[in-house]
């Protein structure tokens, strides 16, 4: 799942999928005391209205083959319409953006460049994922089923894919926040592997 994976591995996906996905949970959203279908429907609803957001992550991923979980820290930036960007600092400085379609990572001085729709395996989790950010509840209802759960000031959305194509890689994505931020970003793979990513604002200064 690294960002420095081969192409065809889950890797981009995988980086892709988590940092869309912190941006579709970000918009500074208070949850009211409504039904859970309701805040769903402010919540998307807000999506479509962000321009711009900045925040630190970190992420350890759990991997079969490895006794203890990768740990990566960095910073996720979007701008609307469909730039998003992962700086990784730790443990190895990279880059991956993403924009209008074709993925850009640099590493090590050397820069790669791939078309999403070269990669099947890869362009409709991502393309599903943009329909959250998109706040387009139909179009991301098409490839998942969407659960969404408010409790004691806490809030949690629960992506299970649909198809064939997302269910050979993905078992689910779970997003956890409170109030107007969200916590986690967890994604469950089909072979068992899994990641979670941490978000937090950017430290003052």
């Amino acid at each position: 799942m690294r960002i420095g994976a081969s192409i065809g591995a889950a890797g981009p996906r995988a980086a892709l999928a988590a940092s869309l996905l912190v941006f579709a949970a970000l918009p500074g959203l208070t949850l009211g005391s409504g039904a859970p279908d309701a805040q769903l429907t402010a919540l998307m609803q807000r999506l479509a209205h962000r321009q711009h957001d900045h925040v630190a992550f970190v992420e350890r991923q759990y991997l079969a083959v490895l006794d203890q979980p990768l740990v990566s820290s960095g910073e996720l930036i979007y701008d609307a319409p469909d730039r998003l960007e992962r700086r990784t600092l730790l443990p190895k400085p990279e880059r991956l953006v993403l924009r209008n379609g074709t993925v850009t990572i640099m590493r090590g001085g050397r820069k790669y460049r791939f078309a999403l729709r070269d990669y099947p395996q890869v362009a409709p989790f991502v393309d599903s994922i943009r329909a959250t950010l998109a706040g387009d509840l139909p179009a991301l209802q098409q490839d998942y089923a969407v659960h969404f759960t408010v409790a004691a000031g806490a809030w949690t959305l629960i992506l299970v894919p649909r198809g064939a194509k997302l269910d050979a890689v993905l078992k689910r994505i779970r997003i956890g926040g409170s109030g107007t931020s969200i916590r986690t970003v967890e994604i469950l793979r089909a072979d068992g592997d899994r990641s979670v990513m941490t978000i937090s604002p950017l430290p003052a200064g």
